[in-house]
């Protein structure tokens, strides 16, 4: 979005921000208009980051909040979000003068405005740890505070281009992928494309010129789509709004750089939103949109029945329309409130309704942030926690029994067994993703069904930390080790014997093959015809409890379960295989 262009005369520019958001209610416009002149009568003089008068970015912040239907205390605060940079401002003045809601607003904004983060270190790590208690405590600082990040990127222009591209990346490191988190989809869009712009300038020009360049053709395109939807589900008698657009910017540029393809090579650059009234009717139009246009395999995806963690609900498919991919979503009005304001619809003017709001309490990212906030962690921790983890893309998977669990994307079974419970997770032996043997090390997929498998004699090892990426399991796993620490010495000396075992495997002859016994009794899920070898450390026999180790010379290994040398063999689990015996 282009620097809006404003009036420097406060009363003109008062006037106009109570006549666009009309929403407010006389009292709460009066409370506005006195904030206001309050604001103005304390920066007379003076002057912002961008040359203009001081007041001007409070406004233009307060803008920003108001179009996320924000209340008129988070209106307020916008205000006054950075008048600490005003002389002679004490908090006393700010909490004679505003309501004690407002002041802590204000309060917290300043304490995490001082926040400078890079791709890999964070300069002030104390300020990201009162950032997690201000979003505990209220989430309308961050809301307040991505506005303001917003506004800055507008103008962003005012600074030198080292700071231009210092302040893009801390955008895309935090500030972006936390408003996809709380679902503030619009200022996630526009933070992404203008980040864009000043790290990668000849990227941004080429995509927003074909996208020019293209209009008229994508104009006729979907409306010729849109006519053919209108026409079907009038038949059926079903409501929709449809609405249509090209990409944001930085979507499509991510599309380059995974494809390693140019602008103008894209196709699938096109998206479309209908709009109805139930749940039913989204999923009759789904059928309608899949009769008229082939849907493409694995591009459907059903965030209704799994809502994302910030209640975020749609059905996404894409299909191929008149020879070009088309993305559609669908969804209710009220989802479509939620998926553009995010954690700001529940303080959305509803009159009186409030079923379509979000549930801040319910949100996953705030229960996990409250969680973080307890626990007595390092300033490093936390903020890779935030990065890593917290503002991470997130896949969905399943228990057995049906129980949904959020994993950020790179997640491992690990990370799951330690997610359902710590004792799950330091016993953890094995896994299975819809019915078969998976490795540890591998990362899950978006709706798989895990089931963890364990042993009473199993416990974390310093490999399992290079496979997970969840707090949890990290500070489990360590907490395992430094409080085992004898256990180190045990697994020494049991790598030394496998050593050894390998090494009298090197003092064969040429030809000469290592022993096998090929029983014919073992079974790894239906099949037999696997080439195994029956360890002589525990020299299992029919009908021991057994464990199969792959080995990279001699097939599978079969051990007892309870075998000593196995269950000291480190990081086993990413080579173990479940196996029985075979009785037929």
């Amino acid at each position: 979005m282009e620097k809006i262009i404003l009036s420097n005369d406060p009363k003109i520019l008062i006037d106009e921000f109570i006549k666009k958001y009309s929403f407010y209610t006389d009292e709460e416009k009066s409370k506005i208009i006195l904030a206001w002149d309050f604001l103005v009568e304390l920066s007379e003089g003076k002057e912002s980051f961008d040359g203009n008068p001081f007041f001007l970015h409070p406004y233009r912040v307060a803008l920003i909040v108001a179009d996320y239907h924000l209340d008129y205390e988070a209106v307020i605060a916008s205000f006054f979000h950075n008048v600490f940079k005003l002389d002679n401002i004490s908090e006393q003045l700010l909490k004679n003068n505003l309501s004690d809601s407002v002041y802590n607003i204000i309060l917290n904004l300043d304490r995490i405005s001082k926040i400078h983060v890079n791709t890999k270190t964070l300069d002030q790590a104390d300020a990201v740890r009162k950032m997690f208690f201000a979003i505990a405590n209220d989430m309308r600082v961050i809301l307040v505070k991505l506005a303001e990040r917003v506004d800055l990127m507008r103008n962003l222009k005012s600074f030198d281009e080292q700071t231009q591209k210092q302040i893009s990346q801390q955008i895309l490191d935090v500030w972006a992928p936390l408003a996809d988190r709380l679902g503030i989809k619009q200022g996630k869009n526009e933070l992404e494309d203008l980040s864009l712009k000043y790290l990668n300038n000849d990227a941004y020009l080429q995509i927003k010129s074909i996208v020019a360049a293209k209009k008229d053709e994508r104009s006729e395109y979907l409306e010729k789509a849109k006519q053919s939807i209108y026409k079907a589900a009038t038949k059926v008698g079903i409501e929709v709004s449809i609405s249509s657009r090209a990409k944001h910017f930085y979507s499509i540029y991510q599309k380059m750089r995974k494809r390693n393809k140019e602008a103008g090579e894209l196709y699938d650059l096109l998206a479309m939103r209908i709009l109805c009234n139930t749940n039913s009717d989204c999923y009759t139009l789904l059928g309608i949109v899949h009769n008229l246009w082939k849907p493409l395999e694995g591009r459907f995806k059903d965030y209704i029945a799994m809502p994302k963690a910030n209640g975020y609900q749609s059905l996404h498919t894409t299909v191929m329309a008149e020879g070009r991919p088309l993305e559609i979503q669908i969804r209710t009005k009220e989802m479509h409130n939620i998926a553009e304001h995010g954690v700001a619809s529940h303080w959305l003017y509803k009159k009186g309704s409030t079923n379509d709001k979000v549930d801040i309490k319910s949100l996953p990212l705030v229960n996990q942030i409250q969680q973080l906030c307890e626990e007595h962690i390092s300033d490093d921790a936390l903020f890779n926690e935030l990065k890593n983890n917290l503002l991470k893309d997130k896949i969905v998977v399943f228990t057995p029994n049906g129980d949904v669990k959020q994993l950020p994307v790179g997640a491992t079974a690990i990370d799951f067994a330690y997610s359902i419970h710590s004792d799950i997770g330091l016993k953890i032996s094995g896994a299975k993703a819809d019915g078969k043997i998976i490795p540890l090390s591998e990362p899950l997929k978006n709706t798989q069904i895990i089931e963890i498998i364990t042993n009473p004699n199993s416990h974390p090892t310093e490999n399992q930390l290079q496979h997970v990426v969840t707090y949890k399991a990290r500070q489990k796993i360590n907490w395992w080790l430094s409080t085992n620490g004898e256990q180190s010495k045990v697994v020494s000396k049991v790598e030394e014997e496998v050593k050894g075992n390998r090494s009298h495997k090197k003092g064969l002859k040429k030809n000469e093959k290592p022993t096998l016994q090929h029983s014919g009794k073992i079974r790894i899920g239906n099949t037999t015809n696997f080439i195994i070898t029956m360890s002589k450390c525990c020299n299992p026999k029919f009908p021991d409890d057994i464990i199969g180790y792959v080995s990279k010379a001699r097939g599978i290994t079969i051990h007892k379960k309870s075998c000593y040398i196995y269950n000291r063999i480190p990081a086993r689990e990413f080579r173990s295989v479940e196996v029985e015996w075979d009785e037929n």
